[in-house]
């Protein structure tokens, strides 16, 4: 309608006739643009989010764990059974805080994004349990939030993908909290570590590049009745630690056992701390394609 506002004196005449053809035209037209801007206007009210910081998602923590142990969630204000991405950071399970990437912002998601406890103040059991308490946390709390509890996508880089593996093959941690690992939409691990972690094996005085496949390896948990599986990696020439090769052996043994819906990529150019920005939007296709099949229900 730019070109009619040029001329509006020329136009304004024919709101004086509004019987005549470009009298009818030119009412049609402003009513049209109203009608687009007041839709502009709902949309950009309906896109409202807000973030609430530092939740506690363990009762009665003391000490470290009441530190460490709390977490963020962002949400569409105006939403109900939206998809819900848990996010776990990365650090080597030694260091790193919870964030959310501006990719996961604005998306119509709910993300919540957690903190968990570190090597060496921690070991890997309680490590791994903090994993399992948010997961639970978010699955009996986020109908407040707007989220579906049908509809929990568990995602991570590096350390977080290998804790979400190890939660969500390994269903002993999250049933400790009543929760069923199979009732996951998703996980979805970033460049995660599927042998026993580089930094647990530190522990028992074994060098990064000598494997070790134990009770802390997700290789150890494959099964085929798992939750789908994207597994994401850099390139195979940038990564850290053959972890391409780790991830591919990992896809191999899934399929192998049977699991029929789990992919790999190789985010092919990028190292292991640039490999998460092309990775978003891999994770968000994948969660459009499983939430499609799921029906419309309340949470």
């Amino acid at each position: 309608m730019a070109h009619l506002c040029k001329n509006s004196k020329l136009w304004a005449k024919y709101e004086q006739k509004p019987d005549s053809f470009l009298g009818k035209f030119w009412l049609k037209s402003k009513s049209l643009s109203l009608i687009f801007a007041l839709l502009l206007m709902a949309t950009m009210a309906r896109a409202q989010y807000n973030q609430v910081s530092d939740i506690p998602y363990r009762e009665a923590a003391e000490g470290y764990a009441q530190e460490r142990c709390k977490l963020d969630v962002y949400y569409p204000t105006d939403q109900k059974d939206a998809p819900v991405v848990v996010w776990f950071h990365g650090g080597g399970i030694e260091g790193g805080n919870k964030h959310i990437d501006p990719q996961l912002k604005n998306s119509g998601l709910v993300v919540v994004a957690a903190n968990y406890r570190l090597l060496p103040k921690a070991n890997i059991d309680e490590i791994l349990d903090d994993a399992a308490a948010a997961v639970a946390w978010t699955y009996k709390n986020i109908a407040k939030y707007g989220g579906s509890k049908r509809k929990i996508f568990v995602a991570g880089h590096s350390a977080g993908g290998y804790l979400l593996d190890m939660i969500g093959l390994d269903k002993r941690w999250l049933a400790k909290y009543g929760v069923d690992a199979d009732s996951l939409a998703a996980l979805v691990p970033f460049s995660g570590q599927c042998i026993t972690h580089y930094n647990i094996r530190k522990q028992q005085g074994i060098g990064p590049l000598q494997a070790t496949i134990d009770e802390y390896a997700p290789l150890t948990y494959v099964r085929p009745d798992a939750p789908p599986i994207v597994i994401i990696s850099g390139d195979r020439e940038l990564e850290l630690f053959g972890r391409y090769e780790e991830q591919a052996y990992f896809w191999r043994m899934l399929k192998l056992v049977g699991h029929k819906d789990v992919t790999l990529y190789e985010m092919q150019g990028y190292d292991h701390g640039d490999m998460p920005q092309p990775a978003y939007k891999i994770l968000k296709d994948h969660i459009r394609r499983i939430t499609a099949n799921m029906t419309s229900v309340l949470p």
